[in-house]
């Protein structure tokens, strides 16, 4: 699991316990043999946090100017995109998705995550464009993050 995931689990718990909400955020995970369709999932009665978390990770400090879907998504062994796999998923499970994005800005830097609906990600993958500028990802619903907890009840917030 990476820090991004665990924290982001950790977050949402953490502020799920504070508030009194009625929901639990989990990490699915990764087996060899078995597919993993999203990072995060988060269980709730309440539909507003009934989610599907694709965590991606990249590093603006490093020279990433976007988030691509050819490089950062897989492919698996039949051919089928990770986006096709998750689109199917979100929609069969009834969940809101999102791809969460955590743009490393260096040494010394905070760290942020944005999240991007799945729908305007699915609608961009499926007409044929490449991904997302690093522009274009901090133009989406920042989640800002301070001592190591990301502040996920931003997501409650109308954009």
């Amino acid at each position: 699991m990476s820090d991004f995931e665990r924290e982001l689990v950790r977050s949402f718990n953490d502020y799920f316990s504070e508030s009194g909400f009625d929901a639990i955020a989990y990490r699915m995970k990764q087996h060899q043999f078995s597919q993993q369709m999203l990072d995060v999932l988060v269980d709730s009665s309440d539909r507003r946090m009934y989610l599907g978390i694709e965590c991606k990770s990249i590093s603006a400090a490093k020279g990433a100017t976007a988030l691509y879907f050819s490089q950062h998504f897989s492919v698996n062994k039949r051919g089928e995109h990770q986006a096709t796999k998750m689109q199917d998923f979100i929609q069969k499970s009834g969940r809101t998705g999102y791809l969460a994005v955590e743009l490393r800005m260096g040494s010394g830097k905070s760290k942020a995550a944005y999240f991007l609906s799945w729908p305007d990600v699915w609608r961009r993958y499926s007409e044929g464009q490449v991904g997302f500028s690093i522009e274009e990802i901090k133009g989406s619903k920042l989640i800002p993050r301070s001592d190591g907890r990301y502040a996920v009840e931003g997501l409650l917030e109308r954009s």
